[in-house]
């Protein structure tokens, strides 16, 4: 018995990185999965890997029209989704005096726009299918602590944390659960070249890719049954200390 048996998820930029982690523990734990990204060779490539149990589309996370075909492409070839995982993001950054307008919007269209749709295409069709339903929420420890130069990623991570919440309370009735994840530095190809040091967590290192899609799983599967509208680290402890500078011997 695998621990997503008989779910049917949707993975939005699950063409690699944290969304392919995603994929691959879906499938293993009996899913059928809908991957949905706008790297079509990497996310077909990732289909042929995995088999008859994922099916890929292209979705632009800012376009209401892609996830509408999203969500059809996903109750045509497997079913009505019951869990959707919003993990498509961009990081950028500048000093907030020069932080360009354009990547200002762009951030915000895929971040935080891009989650909302999300939320919104599959809402209805889980409350008509009527079997509750999970979804997930990426944000990010910059989604409940600052840093120079991260506005625009810091700003929607942030919102994405409320907009989980607002979600939540809205569709408690229907057993759809909605929760965020807040993870810290992974080691993914978003992070590549950022020192393993460069964030001062406890544990002293980035996490693997697996480490978030554990949490994921939870989540996503029916263990976490009494749990919505949460926030969930998953951070090397990061967001538990109050940093300092040790006085020099």
């Amino acid at each position: 018995m695998g621990r997503l048996d008989g779910k049917v998820a949707i993975i939005s930029g699950g063409a690699r990185g944290l969304g392919a982690s995603h994929a691959r523990r879906f499938v293993e734990e009996g899913a059928r999965v809908v991957v949905g990204d706008i790297l079509v060779d990497e996310g077909l490539a990732l289909a042929a890997e995995l088999g008859d149990a994922v099916e890929f589309t292209e979705l632009d996370v800012t376009s209401a029209d892609s996830w509408a075909k999203t969500v059809a492409t996903t109750t045509d070839k497997f079913g009505t989704p019951t869990v959707l995982v919003n993990n498509a993001g961009i990081q950028n950054g500048g000093l907030i005096g020069s932080f360009d307008l354009g990547e200002w919007d762009r951030i915000v269209a895929i971040n935080l726009t891009g989650t909302f749709l999300g939320c919104r295409a599959v809402a209805d069709p889980m409350i008509a299918a009527g079997n509750g339903g999970s979804i997930v929420n990426t944000s990010s420890i910059s989604g409940m602590l600052g840093s120079v130069g991260t506005h625009g990623y810091c700003a929607t991570k942030f919102a994405i944390r409320g907009l989980t919440k607002s979600v939540a309370v809205e569709l408690a009735p229907h057993n759809i659960r909605c929760n965020s994840i807040h993870p810290a530095q992974a080691r993914t190809d978003m992070a590549a070249g950022i020192p393993e040091t460069f964030l001062q967590t406890p544990l002293g290192r980035a996490a693997d890719p697996a480490e978030i899609t554990n949490l994921v799983l939870f989540l996503a599967s029916d263990e976490s049954s009494y749990c919505t509208g949460g926030e969930y680290p998953v951070d090397g402890g990061l967001t538990a200390t109050v940093p300092f500078n040790a006085p020099s011997s």
